[in-house]
């Protein structure tokens, strides 16, 4: 196959951590042809989209990783799938993007995730789709409700609904003498819809990382813990991960979310569980692949690329269209 790979900027990637290198590594280990488009360089003209693509070869070297074999400009639908791995923000350029590729599917291209999937799910609002899985939630800009919400509940976490790896995150409680300079500024003076949530103490014990293929769990979570006198566990924020079977409880909860993804067209997703709760559903560009083969026998970026290869060559069976 030919698979492109929409990310960003190739020289920005992290080798020794990035999914979407991973991924490709994989496909060329499979024999396939790769390919890096940047979104900046994907157009419509003469009614047809477009992009620059640069045919690569990654290299056993750190230091100069790839090697780029051709550059030209290339119909999106000339490829066998097209894989979107833009890191967020979600913002009015990424839904311009999600606009152009949703053209090129029309045009024939194959493109995973569903551009209109990622654009009508937001990696934080998408949980309410499943209210008895999450926390005590709430969705607001109104400083009052806020406060209503942390004097019910206590111990609370504010965020945004555009943010990435933990950025922006606060933890307040009732007594806490900043309060209201926290929500007045996450909120932008109450200009700006953030979402509220019940303190889950269970973030010691990590924030779970569940990487669904298809509608499919991978058998092993990556268990994000937080360094000491934090509350996030991301890994941007310096959390250390620890790759573990899943639970149970992860199981059900991958179960529920794995079967409406799929059928949005929702290919490779990452559902971050805290404790017993399912707190965000992540779309745009899930990672966490190269920690968990690195600590388990399951190469996550293997699987991806294996099934990709058995849906192109029977598309009937493949479930997110």
């Amino acid at each position: 196959m030919n698979i492109a790979f929409i990310i960003d900027p190739i020289d920005t990637l992290n080798i020794a951590k990035d999914s979407s290198f991973a991924m490709m590594e994989a496909s060329q280990n499979k024999g396939h042809i790769i390919t890096a488009i940047h979104a900046s360089d994907i157009s419509y003209d003469n009614f047809n989209v477009k992009a620059l693509c640069h045919q690569i070869t990654l290299l056993r070297d750190d230091k100069r990783w790839y090697k780029i074999e051709a550059s030209e400009t290339r119909l999106l639908k000339e490829f066998d799938i097209v894989m979107l791995r833009k890191d967020p923000p979600v913002n009015t350029e990424y839904f311009y993007l999600t606009y152009l590729l949703e053209l090129a599917e029309i045009q024939g291209a194959k493109i995973l995730n569903k551009p209109s999937a990622i654009r009508n799910n937001n990696e934080k609002l998408s949980i309410l789709k499943f209210p008895e899985l999450i926390p005590p939630t709430t969705v607001t800009s109104n400083a009052d409700d806020i406060r209503r919400f942390i004097g019910l509940h206590g111990e609370v976490i504010l965020k945004p609904l555009d943010g990435m790896g933990g950025t922006s995150i606060f933890k307040i409680t009732p007594s806490d003498p900043n309060t209201n300079v926290i929500v007045e500024t996450i909120t932008q003076h109450e200009t700006r819809t953030i979402m509220v949530q019940k303190f889950l103490p269970e973030i010691q014990f990590g924030d779970k990382r569940v990487l669904l293929i298809d509608g499919e769990p991978i058998p092993f979570a990556l268990a994000r813990i937080p360094r000491k006198g934090e509350v996030r566990g991301n890994l941007a924020a310096g959390g250390k991960g620890i790759a573990m079977a899943l639970s149970a409880e992860e199981l059900k909860i991958a179960s529920a979310v794995g079967a409406e993804a799929s059928k949005n067209g929702l290919f490779l997703v990452g559902l971050d569980i805290i404790g017993s709760r399912l707190t965000e559903i992540n779309v745009t560009c899930p990672t966490c692949m190269r920690e968990i083969a690195e600590q388990t026998e399951c190469n996550v970026a293997d699987v991806v690329i294996t099934e990709l290869e058995r849906n192109h060559a029977n598309p009937g069976k493949y479930r997110a269209t």
